[in-house]
């Protein structure tokens, strides 16, 4: 009780000195040794859910602060104070007098020395797929409702009482089959025991068929808890429908259970391909996955992924093991993995069809060009600062501009610490700074774009000048292999890279491209170029949708002798 007062009087001294604060406690009992972190408070005026599940960069966003801690010891407070970094509101003092839910979490960081002689205090990932409100470990505080004075010289003060609890590995099925691997290209990397993972969904007849091999299947996309867009029952009739705000339908998760069971039963059909999918798990550091490529801050993913990971699931589950066997598909994140893996791999897989990608070229970053803008926050204006968009809807309305987006990724981490999108871009990207984080793009408060890691970029990333100054070497091995689908109202305005991304694929020559490029009229992210369906539909056929289609693609690209009958049984 003594120690208790003890930190009230000092919390109450520093909010004095500082204006409006919140004192937070680390008990005894919730750590034995100091932490590392990010501390994050929330505010909500809406009691719908805990505020560790309100925040957002869209309008029904609550209020979040963050402050970095270090060598945080038990039984002492952390003050986060009015000059913290704050999002929407960028001070305490902004927030307007009433009723408030409050609750902090403590994201912890671990300390990690790299092969390159940084040491760095990031956020592992612990199976929930880098989620600073879900990660295991994580400390946090029971929602407590306070009124909230701005002009009150007196702090408020909160405890962490409780951990996150672990994430429950999936469990294999008679189809479904789960497989993690230490990567020793990782490992090496980080200084540390690290691991590459995928859910694998085998075909139909696979083990009454022992001396048959398959052709491999790779979806890329975000973390994956299990194989996803898969179930073995009808959908429960009794399920209570819920409410698609994106799609604004009643009754989506029926619609989905319906449609993942429609893939089950065409997948063990008759007529479908007999081959091997997986959807990898390679959450990180920085992020859900690593956009798998080889990168200097994250370390050799494509490299671990193409030579350690896949070929350890052909060899367990009987991949035919040749490139001619293998493609990739995916959306979005897992859109720009398919291609940039195709790309930096020409050899390792016949053909990738790349959804709704992330930016493939920088001169659309988004709503950015990087090459010529001078910030990426604001129009170029002698007198005015005009916002760049950064999210839309199909009607062309926006629901958040960029710089709100990046000032809610500086509340949840600086150094690109974050775990959000415009982060893992600058992680996967930049070059390593001087201080062994990533070096920005842009500077994240004022967005003035750094021209020199922009420089950088393109040669590294740029996947569009890639493929362009490259097609001398690549062009035979790429020919025909490229497919890129988006809809032309993308929330996110990535159909405007693959507008410049057309424009070169269409020029190559010596040989042809041979590419694919389609646009959905008034789609959102992420159409997949289904014309034939409502893109609430076609987001969740992926698999039959690409895989039936590669089937019967790939008999143009196969080497003479070749097994295209075995597996089609």
């Amino acid at each position: 009780m003594k120690k208790l007062l003890l930190v009230l009087l000092y919390a109450a001294c520093i909010g004095s000195a500082h204006g409006q604060a919140f004192a937070v406690l680390l008990p005894d009992s919730l750590s034995k040794k100091p932490l590392d972190g990010r501390l994050l408070l929330m505010l909500s005026n809406n009691t719908k859910a805990e505020p560790r599940f309100q925040i957002n960069g869209g309008p029904s966003t609550q209020l979040i602060f963050g402050v970095d801690v270090e060598n945080w010891k038990p039984g002492t407070t952390q003050m986060i104070q009015a000059n913290s970094e704050g999002y929407p509101k960028q001070t305490l003092n902004e927030i307007p007098p009433g009723n408030y839910t409050v609750q902090v979490v403590l994201h912890i960081y671990e300390t990690f020395k790299r092969k390159d002689g940084h040491v760095l205090k990031l956020p592992m990932d612990r199976g929930e797929g880098q989620h600073w409100n879900t990660a295991p470990g994580n400390l946090l505080s029971t929602p407590q409702l306070i009124k909230y004075d701005p002009y009150s010289d007196k702090p408020y003060f909160v405890s962490l009482n409780r951990t996150m609890p672990p994430i429950k590995e999936p469990q294999d099925t008679d189809y479904v089959k789960h497989i993690k691997i230490q990567s020793k290209l990782l490992t090496e990397f980080w200084g540390r025991p690290m691991y590459l993972g995928a859910h694998i969904l085998l075909p139909q007849g696979w083990d009454k068929h022992p001396d048959v091999k398959y052709p491999l299947a790779v979806y890329h996309g975000h973390f994956p808890a299990d194989f996803g867009d898969w179930r073995t029952i009808p959908a429960d009739e009794k399920l209570k429908p819920d409410t698609s705000e994106r799609f604004h339908i009643t009754g989506y998760n029926k619609i989905t259970q319906q449609e993942n069971y429609n893939f089950y039963k065409l997948w063990t059909g008759p007529n479908f391909p007999r081959v091997i999918a997986i959807e990898i798990q390679h959450a990180n550091q920085f992020y859900d996955d690593s956009y798998a490529v080889n990168s200097a801050n994250i370390g050799p993913y494509g490299d671990a992924i193409t030579y350690e990971l896949i070929p350890e699931i052909e060899k367990r589950f009987r991949g035919i093991g040749k490139g001619w066997a293998r493609f990739m598909y995916g959306g979005s994140t897992g859109g720009w993995e398919a291609l940039a893996a195709q790309v930096f791999y020409p050899d390792e897989y016949n053909g990738c069809y790349a959804a709704c990608p992330d930016p493939i070229s920088f001169d659309h970053y988004t709503v950015v060009d990087l090459y010529k803008d001078k910030n990426a926050y604001y129009l170029e204006s002698d007198f005015k600062e005009t916002p760049r968009p950064g999210m839309t809807n199909y009607l062309g309305h926006i629901s958040s501009t960029l710089k709100e987006l990046n000032q809610l990724e500086l509340v949840l981490g600086d150094k690109s610490r974050s775990g959000e999108q415009w982060d893992i871009w600058e992680a996967v990207f930049s070059p390593v700074g001087k201080d062994g984080y990533p070096a920005r793009i842009w500077d994240k408060k004022t967005g003035v774009i750094n021209k020199d890691i922009a420089a950088y970029w393109k040669e590294h990333f740029d996947l569009t000048h890639i493929i362009q100054r490259d097609w001398p070497k690549i062009g035979e091995k790429l020919k025909g292999k490229i497919h890129v689908y988006v809809g032309d109202m993308d929330n996110y305005y990535l159909n405007n890279a693959v507008y410049s991304a057309e424009d070169v694929l269409k020029k190559l020559k010596n040989p042809a491209c041979g590419c694919e490029v389609d646009y959905g009229d008034r789609a959102e992210h992420c159409w997949n170029g289904d014309h034939s369906q409502p893109n609430y539909i076609s987001r969740l056929r992926y698999h039959q949708m690409f895989i039936t289609k590669w089937a019967e693609e790939m008999k143009s690209r196969v080497p003479k002798g070749a097994d295209l009958t075995s597996w089609k049984y």
